[in-house]
């Protein structure tokens, strides 16, 4: 069940509902994309898509930003193949461009969990060419695990 949600996610922005409100962001992102989700396992999440010419720089290279946004969006779905109910609150994303990625280029983008504990997990996504398995780009991604609030205490009167 896990899986199928943060499949989901990544094919329909947050909970699946491609309409809402909720995931606006996501669904901005998502569209027109053409990201694919090759591989999905708890904890690990490769996808790949051709570099739309719409995420270029004015240097005609895959912007930082966009970068940056799919960090976010892959990250959240490596956090929802825990069975989480909320993908958390970003706390950290670090993010090393070590090369170009041009448009049309395919690429892979692979988000492994570093550590999914009760209140913060981290996130290492790598971009990667697909024709050389060169990395252009590396991050890590910190989040926030909001915890449901304790239940009420009793007192006797």
């Amino acid at each position: 069940m896990e899986l199928e949600r943060a499949k989901k996610y990544l094919e329909k922005g947050v909970d699946g509902n491609a309409d809402g409100n909720e995931g606006m962001f996501e669904n901005f992102m998502m569209q027109g994309l053409g990201l694919l989700l090759d591989s999905i396992e708890r904890g690990r999440v490769l996808c790949s898509m051709k570099v739309p010419v719409r995420l270029l720089n004015p240097g005609n290279t895959f912007h930082g930003g966009a970068t940056t946004s799919l960090v976010d969006l892959i990250g959240s779905a490596v956090i929802l193949t825990y069975g989480l109910t909320s993908t958390g609150v970003s706390v950290e994303i670090t993010l090393s461009l070590l090369d170009a990625a041009f448009a049309n280029e395919e690429i892979e983008i692979e988000g492994r969990a570093l550590r999914i504990g009760k209140t913060v997990a981290v996130v290492n996504v790598e971009f990667r060419k697909k024709s050389t398995a060169k990395i252009f780009a590396q991050a890590r991604h910190t989040k926030y695990l909001h915890l449901p609030p304790p239940p009420p205490v009793q007192t006797k009167m």
